[in-house]
C-alpha cells in the first residue's frame, strides 16, 4: 500500500478549526485589516490538509464578513474591514435562529427584549434627532391606516422601535439590539397579532414618542413598561388557546 493511500482524509470538522485559527488570527490582530492571507496551496501545506479543505474554511470567514477575495494576479483573501452596518444582518440572522433552536419562551423572549430596550433610553432622549422623531411619527401614522395588513402592522411597529434603539447613537448598542429587536419582536408579533389591539399599541407608541421627544426619560420608562406587560398578557392568554384547543 502506497503512503497515499495510507493517508487518512481530512477529517469533516478540519474546515471549522482552520476558520477558528484565523478567526482568531484576525481578532488578536495578528493579522490586521488589509493583511493577505497565505494562498490555498500555502495553507494546504501550513495544516495539511486538502485546497478544498482550505477554501471550505476560507467560505466560512466570508460568510462571516472577515475576508473579502480578490481574482488576478495580485488577488487572493484579505481581511475585510468589518463595520456594524455589515455585521447587521448576520447579528439578526444569529439571533433568530438561536431563538428558534432553543425553544426559547415567550416569557423569556419578552423579558429579555424590554430589558435591552429600556437600557437605551437614556441616551435616547438625549441624543434623538428630527429625523428619529420624525421616523417614529412616519410609523405612527402608517400604523393608523385601517387598511393596513398585519404583515406590514407588525413590520411597522419593528421600524418604530428600530427607530428609538438607533436615537441613543450608540453603535455598539444598535448592533447588540438588532437582535431583540428585529429577531425577538417579530417571532413575538407572528404569536400575538390576531390577539392584539391595535389602537391601544399605537396609544402606547404615541405615548413612547412623546416621551422621546420631551427627552423625558422615566415617562419613556414607563410606557415600555406598559407595553411589556400589554404584550406578556397578549402571550399568555395566546398560549392559554391554544392549550385549550390542544385538549
Amino acid at each position: 500500500m502506497s503512503p497515499a493511500s495510507q493517508q487518512s482524509p481530512d477529517r469533516p470538522d478540519r474546515s471549522t478549526e482552520i476558520a477558528a485559527a484565523l478567526r482568531d488570527a484576525i481578532v488578536t490582530g495578528r493579522l490586521m485589516v488589509g493583511d493577505r492571507l497565505p494562498s490555498e496551496a500555502e495553507l494546504a501545506e501550513q495544516y495539511k490538509v486538502s485546497r478544498p479543505t482550505v477554501r471550505e474554511a476560507l467560505k466560512r470567514l466570508a460568510a462571516q464578513s472577515l475576508i473579502r477575495t480578490r481574482r488576478g494576479a495580485t488577488g487572493g483573501a484579505f481581511v475585510n474591514h468589518l463595520s456594524y452596518e455589515a455585521a447587521h444582518a448576520q447579528q439578526i440572522t444569529t439571533s433568530t435562529l438561536l431563538l428558534s433552536m432553543n425553544a426559547v419562551s415567550f416569557e423569556v423572549a419578552c423579558e429579555a427584549r424590554f430589558a435591552m430596550e429600556r437600557a437605551c433610553t437614556e441616551l435616547a432622549c438625549a441624543r434623538r434627532t428630527d429625523d428619529h422623531l420624525a421616523t417614529m411619527r412616519a410609523e405612527l401614522a402608517r400604523q393608523g391606516q385601517p387598511e393596513l395588513s398585519d404583515e406590514a402592522f407588525c413590520a411597522s411597529d419593528v421600524a418604530f422601535h428600530r427607530a428609538l434603539v438607533d436615537a441613543a447613537g450608540n453603535p455598539v448598542l444598535s448592533y447588540q439590539l438588532a437582535g431583540a429587536v428585529e429577531a425577538m419582536q417579530p417571532l413575538m408579533n407572528m404569536i400575538t397579532f390576531t390577539a392584539r389591539d391595535r389602537a391601544r399599541i399605537i396609544a402606547l407608541h404615541a405615548g413612547l414618542a412623546d416621551a422621546v421627544e420631551a427627552q423625558d426619560v422615566p415617562a419613556c420608562d414607563r410606557r415600555l413598561r406598559e407595553l411589556e406587560r400589554y404584550t406578556a398578557e397578549l402571550g399568555s392568554a395566546v398560549m392559554a388557546r391554544r392549550a385549550a384547543r390542544r385538549k
